[in-house]
């Protein structure tokens, strides 16, 4: 009997704009950064917030997700927080960031910088 492996999914989901900007973040990237890598600290008045900052070594839980830009790495101990949700970069007349469509979210502060789950 031939064993089938099944692909697993990504545990997070990356718009092509957030491709692009992963990609102009590595190309402006310090020396020594292997990637940018997506954590969820805790703070704002919710919580958790969404944190994405140059990185210069993998971490052994970390999820790795390869672009073509670049590697986003997602935080070992945030990964639980971020199973199934989307990954965007918005840009309008006032502000610039990457937004997340997280289905784990319970609940978010009024300006959106933190959520709880």
């Amino acid at each position: 009997m031939a064993t089938t492996l099944r692909v697993r999914p990504a545990a997070l989901n990356l718009t092509g704009t957030a491709h692009a900007r992963i990609a102009d973040l590595m190309a402006r990237a310090p020396a020594d950064a292997i990637g940018v890598k997506l954590s969820t600290p805790k703070r704002g008045c919710s919580g958790l917030a969404y944190s994405v900052d140059y990185v210069t070594e993998a971490k052994p839980f970390d999820e790795r997700i390869d672009t073509p830009g670049g590697t986003l790495f997602v935080d070992g101990g945030s990964i639980l927080y971020l199973i199934g949700s989307t990954m965007d970069w918005v840009e309008d007349d006032f502000t610039a960031g990457f937004v997340f469509q997280n289905p784990n979210a319970k609940g978010a502060c009024g300006c959106g910088e933190s959520f709880t789950v």
